[in-house]
């Protein structure tokens, strides 16, 4: 938790990005529309971003699901446009060009989920948003310079992939390739536990991973039992997952030359669900992942879920996903405002579209309407929402700064 909350403190930002907990409350304790849908429930601008499709097509979409869960549609809406504003003040952006983004990213929304409402189901499911569509799509609103470096953003993603991880995340001792030791980011299992604790949690996982195989389609299922399981380390990752359990697995294929690198992370219960309905599913590994696959236009194709029994004695869940394979993060120290304008569009244009594969579009479309009313509406949440975080973060400081809390900072 230290860790969490070094990362938390250091700016209203990055505690927004942290604190999905305490904006379910605020939200739980509002109005709503009655229109339900899947949620992401933490749909802050830095859970979307770029990943390969399995037809190996770099595409954009969410890319975060720890907390999705059925619940009322303008949920995710106000927890994107919050962001937004609060990214832009933290970046110095005029008030001007903050809520022009603002606008914009909920008019996206709005305007997409109309255009999903005359639409046949089946297109739009398949309705997605690779690179050549957003470049076409966003030609008109992007200069020269934002282009170009668009399309640098593109090539860093295709190059950050299963052998990028290797390189970075392994080394080779006594001939065989294996985690090294990053602490306190990246620990390999036997550094954590002494050697009897050691081996019974590594026989949990081994244990864990025969299950996982189960929960995948017999395709999958083949593919994955190609790959000989080597190694597995803790890996702390993200801001509000700080805190939870995630652990990363190395597995080998024909030879070294041919890894796969597995995330197994947590699952706890969905911060939404107080405040909405009781989870269908026993394992929140299995909510994640069918959320996941519920939203997204393209998921992982290793998504499974299983549960590990932990050296604490009780049953841990988690979720099973591939690490890297092409992963394009949106840089939000570096945007100028013209990019940062177009990403707040794309976000609310994947957004709605999640939205329509799981809710009614017709019915939302209806309540959002053809005016800007609710794109204002909106507009006007998100600047207090900022506010209120302001005053949250500093409480956070303060109570760092008493010695309350601790915090580990740098990492």
């Amino acid at each position: 938790m230290p860790i969490r909350y070094g990362r938390m403190v250091a700016t209203p930002f990055t505690f927004y990005r942290g604190a999905a907990a305490v904006m379910a409350s605020d939200l739980g304790a509002g109005p709503q529309s009655g229109l339900t849908t899947q949620l992401v429930g933490d749909a802050h601008l830095s859970n979307f971003g770029g990943f390969a499709s399995p037809e190996r097509a770099l595409v954009f979409d969410i890319n975060d699901f720890d907390e999705t869960h059925p619940g009322p549609f303008e949920w995710d809406v106000k927890r994107l446009a919050a962001s937004i504003e609060i990214a832009g003040r933290h970046r110095g952006f005029e008030e001007s060009a903050r809520r022009a983004t603002v606008l914009a990213t909920v008019r996206s929304y709005r305007e997409a989920m109309r255009e999903f409402a005359i639409m046949s189901n089946l297109d739009i499911w398949y309705a997605r948003l690779d690179v050549e569509g957003m470049l076409s799509r966003y030609s008109s609103e992007i200069g020269k310079s934002t282009h170009k470096r668009l399309q640098r953003t593109v090539t860093k993603a295709e190059s950050k992939d299963r052998l990028k991880a290797k390189t970075k995340l392994t080394e080779t001792v006594d001939g065989q390739l294996r985690f090294r030791s990053d602490p306190p980011l990246l620990v390999r299992i036997e550094e954590l536990f002494d050697p009897a604790l050691h081996a019974q949690l590594d026989d949990a996982i081994h244990g864990a991973f025969d299950r996982y195989r189960e929960t995948l389609p017999d395709d999958r299922r083949h593919l994955v039992e190609s790959y000989r399981f080597v190694d597995v380390a803790r890996k702390v990752v993200g801001v509000g997952s700080v805190g939870t359990r995630s652990w990363v697995a190395l597995l080998v294929g024909r030879d070294e030359s041919d890894p796969l690198f597995l995330q197994i992370k947590e699952a706890v219960p969905s911060v939404l669900e107080p405040y909405t309905q009781p989870c269908e599913f026993e394992n929140q590994g299995e909510r994640v992942v069918a959320g996941q696959r519920l939203m997204q236009a393209a998921s992982d194709i290793f998504l499974g879920w299983q549960h590990v029994e932990g050296v604490d004695g009780s049953a841990h869940q988690y979720y099973m996903r591939q690490l890297w394979d092409w992963k394009a993060s949106a840089d939000i120290e570096t945007m100028v405002p013209e990019l940062f304008n177009v990403y707040g569009q794309m976000c609310g244009w994947a957004l709605a579209r999640g939205h329509a594969r799981s809710g009614d579009a017709i019915a939302i479309g209806a309540y959002l309407g053809g005016s800007d009313t609710f794109d204002q509406a909106i507009v006007e949440f998100s600047l207090a929402y900022a506010d209120q975080n302001e005053l949250d973060h500093a409480a956070l400081v303060a109570a760092i700064e008493s010695g309350r809390l601790q915090a580990q900072t740098g990492l």
